[in-house]
């Protein structure tokens, strides 16, 4: 593990940075104050729910009904059924230090503490939501974050979320007071009233009481009308674009690209479309990232001069700190990763290892190439023929088919990739990317796209190869590319990312101690699913050498919760998502395409990681 902490007073390029961990350490600061916050305003959400639909749980300090008269009691009730319908859904937020969430929490508890009183004098409720204001108030300056870039997409999403919840209080409703009811109502006509009472019409179930009549009417118009307020509030206010690179930052990127591209194989990849990107204060150096589940992912070391990183990784860290995300690193090099933990107070842990091949000495010969000489021949003998040229030699027609056919070998339809994949293939800009393409009787079986590794070096993108095609075409084009590699001015070629790479090989050694033995093993049962071991041992039979690449973190709590990031980045994790037939969600990124992990030694659809 690499680790480093100290104080300077400014970065190399001319930045002055807060001292190194002072944001990490305004994030660790009572930590336990927004988690108990959050948890607390969802707890009294669901109270105040609970308590307007089944209000026979609560204790009385004396009937209501006494008091108050009926119809502000049931008024009251609604507005106390809605107060906690928005603090369930501001819990989250509140958790992540939102600002915007602190304020509104703070102005619901102060409703909420009326509503009690007036509903039905719960005095015992009304003191603990008291108490739990004056807490929030108190620590006020733990809730400094801002709002996260949205889409009008939140607008269908939470309008789904409290149309389905609405539904869900109007049938609980119903089945707390199932002895009131004047009938024994189907679960299809308690729907079709629940739904019709959110548009505030009138469906078969009644109550023998006309005040509860009177109550879940209004408490299902009252949600209705909550709810489609909220879902025109949130589609017509102004929307934030999905974060990308315009067209400025990725001419700049090509800059620094073409002056220092050289010093790291996954530099290209920052050109993703969806990505976003910070610069330091000089403008020499920058970092991608992705925000997702409110983390805040970079992929690979910064670009540019590395004695303008620390402007970069402060920049970075301090809008992580701005809208409380977590900040977190995948695939940096050992370098990168000394740079980020010395400026940052981070932790970094070895992720695994990039297989670099040199071109200049690459060779069949030998035992230890043996099965690799022997697949290759194997595949020359069926009659396949290689082809390696770059994108800018192809007609543009050329490779829109090429990407067409390749397209159909894909193993689904899950797009893939982000620290070590491009995505797309045949754009403007991208004419120095290489193709390897098998061919056998003029139809094409497989192909392999890199992109440019600085000037004299080719980093691999994605492979693809005709599922019914000849086993070892993919070991094949490997082969042939290396040897085309000098004709193209390439000198060194990276081929695949082998996660947790040496602990698969020590752990088969002998002598290896029953730890090591139990972590292999381990690894070797999750790839059933990730494919680790067969992508470790495709790459290990061309002999190349291993470079380690590193996970950054702030500490082992927030670790989990990055590399589940890092998963649903890469798409190893997707979440089930509601599809309507015919229709389809535009993408957020007009990229030409996309790749899919490696399917095992020779599997038809291979990337880097």
């Amino acid at each position: 593990m690499v680790e480093t902490k100290h104080e300077s007073a400014s970065g190399p390029d001319g930045t002055k940075p807060e001292a190194p961990g002072a944001v990490l350490d305004r994030r660790r600061r009572r930590r336990w104050v927004p988690a108990v916050a959050g948890w607390l305003a969802m707890l009294t959400g669901l109270l105040d729910v609970v308590g307007g639909i089944a209000p026979e749980w609560h204790h009385r300090v004396l009937k209501a009904t006494e008091v108050i008269p009926g119809a502000l009691s049931n008024a009251a009730r609604t507005a106390t059924v809605i107060t906690g319908l928005v603090l369930l859904l501001l819990s989250h937020a509140l958790r992540r230090r939102k600002r915007r969430a602190w304020r509104a929490v703070v102005v619901l508890l102060a409703v909420s503490i009326v509503f009690h009183v007036v509903k039905n004098l719960a005095i015992g409720d009304a003191v603990v939501t008291a108490v739990m204001l004056a807490a929030l108030i108190h620590y006020r300056d733990e809730f400094y974050a801002v709002g996260d870039p949205r889409t009008r997409w939140r607008a269908v999403y939470t309008g789904g979320l409290l149309a389905g919840t609405s539904v869900l209080i109007g049938l609980v409703f119903i089945a707390f007071n199932s002895r009131n009811l004047v009938g024994d109502y189907s679960f299809f006509e308690r729907l079709q009233h629940v739904v019709m009472g959110l548009f505030g019409l009138h469906g078969p179930v009644t109550f023998h009481s006309d005040r509860r009549n009177d109550l879940f009417s209004l408490v299902l118009g009252a949600l209705g009308l909550f709810t489609g307020l909220v879902a025109v509030f949130l589609f017509l206010r102004p929307a934030e674009p999905a974060p990308a690179l315009s067209a400025e930052d990725e001419e700049q990127i090509r800059d620094l690209l073409a002056k220092q591209g050289h010093r790291d194989s996954l530099g290209y990849f920052s050109l993703r479309r969806d990505k976003s990107v910070i610069w330091s204060p000089t403008g020499k150096s920058c970092i991608t990232y992705r925000v997702v589940s409110g983390v805040m992912l970079a992929g690979a070391d910064p670009l540019g001069d590395p004695e303008a990183w620390p402007g970069a990784i402060h920049a970075f860290m301090e809008e992580a700190d701005r809208h409380a995300w977590v900040p977190g690193v995948m695939g940096c090099s050992e370098h990168g990763a000394e740079v980020w933990c010395r400026e940052t107070g981070l932790s970094a842990l070895e992720l695994g290892d990039e297989a670099i091949m040199d071109a200049s000495d690459f060779s069949l010969e030998g035992r230890a190439m043996r099965n690799v000489r022997q697949m290759v021949n194997r595949v020359a003998r069926q009659g396949y023929k290689a082809e390696i040229r770059r994108e800018q030699d192809f007609a543009p027609e050329e490779l829109k088919a090429l990407w067409d056919q390749a397209n159909a070998w894909r193993g689904s339809d899950t797009e893939r990739g982000f620290s070590m994949a491009l995505g797309r293939v045949g754009e403007r800009g991208d004419g120095e990317c290489a193709i390897a393409t098998a061919i056998k009787d003029g139809e094409l079986h497989a192909f392999l796209h890199f992109v440019p590794w600085g000037k004299d070096g080719l980093s691999l993108d994605l492979m693809r190869r005709d599922r019914a095609a000849q086993p070892g075409l993919n070991d094949y084009l490997i082969v042939e590319a290396l040897k085309a590699a000098p004709a193209l001015g390439v000198k060194k070629v990276s081929l695949n990312f082998a996660v947790f790479r040496a602990a698969l090989a020590r752990g088969e050694r002998i002598g290896a101690g029953p730890v090591l033995r139990a972590w292999r093993g381990l690894l070797v049962f999750l790839s059933r699913w990730f494919q680790i071991e067969s992508l470790y041992k495709f790459n290990a039979k061309f002999q190349p050498v291993w470079e380690p690449r590193f996970f950054v973190y702030p500490g082992l709590n927030d670790a989990p919760r990055i590399a589940l990031a890092a998963l649903e980045a890469e798409a190893f994790i997707v979440w089930p998502r509601l599809r309507v037939p015919g229709w389809r969600r535009p993408p957020k990124v007009p990229v030409a395409g996309t790749r899919t992990v490696a399917q095992g030694a020779d599997g038809a659809d291979s990337a880097k990681a």
